[in-house]
């Protein structure tokens, strides 16, 4: 099994697992790669070192410094903790889909029980809203989440 670290063309880096370095390019080159944070399908290898399990062999920790974690490591973290908030948001929210418009409405006027929902509108409908007191937000939601949570 290959672990190769990859980005999507928007920078967000991701892990991907193979059983060979063909398998990745087969699978690249098919679009079936795909980005968890933003659902990109161009995804390019990034250089990485190997990672080699000698039997015994353990390298010594270095002392703790005043050394700033990696861009890298803050990048990964900052998607993880972007990735737990869209998924706590989606876990207290209602899905309404298109309606979403149309049941903001009714919420906001009392016609039916105030509670969290999240749905799609279009611009137009997104501007009608803000214009009636409405307020509303846009959250990217990875491909890989608009599916049902497990």
């Amino acid at each position: 099994m290959k672990v190769l670290d990859l980005c999507c063309s928007s920078g967000h880096p991701f892990e991907g697992w193979f059983a060979s370095e063909s398998d990745f390019q087969q699978q690249n080159e098919r679009g079936l790669i795909e980005c968890p944070l933003c659902g990109d399908t161009v995804a390019t290898r990034r250089p990485s070192a190997p990672r080699l399990n000698l039997s015994g062999a353990r390298e010594t920790e270095p002392a703790a410094s005043n050394r700033p974690t990696p861009a890298p490591a803050i990048a990964t973290e900052l998607q993880a903790a972007y990735l737990g908030a869209v998924r706590a948001l989606m876990a207290r929210t209602e899905d309404v889909g298109p309606r979403f418009a149309e049941e903001a409405r009714r919420i906001h006027y009392g016609e039916t029980p105030d509670r969290g929902i999240r749905g799609q509108v279009t611009a137009e409908e997104r501007e009608a809203l803000q214009d009636e007191g409405i307020e509303t937000f846009s959250l990217p939601v990875p491909k890989a989440m608009e599916g049902p949570l497990q």
